[in-house]
């Protein structure tokens, strides 16, 4: 299973440069976004860096069976989510250990959320608020659960709408790539049905644009993802575009 892709990235209206990155591994049905963090340069490193040793770690366990992995697998999983996780995992120490190593990278982590398509699942794998979303008939569900401050907090207690309208630490993420030398993947397994499409974005898509319009623009579009993507980045971006942009659509076909 193999769907219909399309990506893209932007800088949105009020940076200077991209730290987000995405990256299509096509022939293992992988896909995935980083969301940078650590201003500067830094950012944009670790998120590429992110989606690259993903990327890389596919390759090559694809193309030698005798690749030495670098984490013991986990026997609660099967080889492809152990395969996942482990990219992840791996990804998170070449970025924490590069921070470590280069004053000039000291702080810097990413977020990442990716999905991989096998069989007749797709299994989702994040840290950070980057998202997936399932848009199945006429709804759209989100997937995953942000690791961040605010999300803590609407966990914790109910928050008033005004309370979280004027949250003020809304850009906090709680766990990401590169904090710490190990990392925690979340993972979700979804066996999807003919028709139906993922989104995967950064917050740049996610906090300027509202569920119900990302739907109404998906659904409206749904025979021509690159438009509905390039209309997804002019919206959030009609509506401040105060971050970097990204996302990838995914159709079942």
């Amino acid at each position: 299973m193999k769907p219909v892709a399309a990506g893209i990235t932007n800088v949105g209206m009020k940076r200077s440069h991209n730290e987000d990155s995405f990256f299509i591994v096509e022939d293992e049905g992988l896909y995935i976004i980083a969301d940078g963090m650590g201003g500067h340069s830094s950012g944009e490193i670790a998120s590429q860096m992110a989606v690259e040793t993903v990327a890389n770690f596919f390759k090559s366990t694809s193309n030698d069976d005798e690749v030495t992995w670098p984490f013991k697998m986990d026997k609660g999983r099967d080889y492809q989510e152990n395969r996942l996780v482990t990219s992840i995992k791996l990804a998170n120490l070449r970025i924490y250990e590069s921070a470590q190593r280069e004053a000039k990278y000291r702080g810097m982590g990413t977020t990442i959320v990716s999905a991989l398509f096998k069989n007749d699942e797709v299994i989702i794998a994040h840290v950070g608020d980057s998202r997936c979303y399932l848009i199945s008939g006429s709804e759209m569900k989100q997937i995953t659960e942000d690791h961040s401050l605010l999300n803590d907090y609407i966990k914790a207690k109910k928050l008033t709408p005004e309370e979280l309208e004027n949250f003020p630490h809304k850009n906090v993420i709680v766990r990401a790539l590169g904090m710490k030398e190990t990392v925690q993947v979340d993972i979700n397994r979804i066996r999807p049905n003919p028709g139906d499409i993922f989104l995967l974005c950064t917050d740049g898509l996610s906090g300027m644009v509202k569920d119900d319009e990302m739907k109404n623009i998906i659904l409206s579009n749904r025979d021509n993802l690159e438009k509905a993507n390039e209309i997804l980045i002019q919206r959030a971006n009609e509506n401040g575009g105060v971050d970097n942009i990204t996302c990838i659509l995914l159709k079942i076909v």
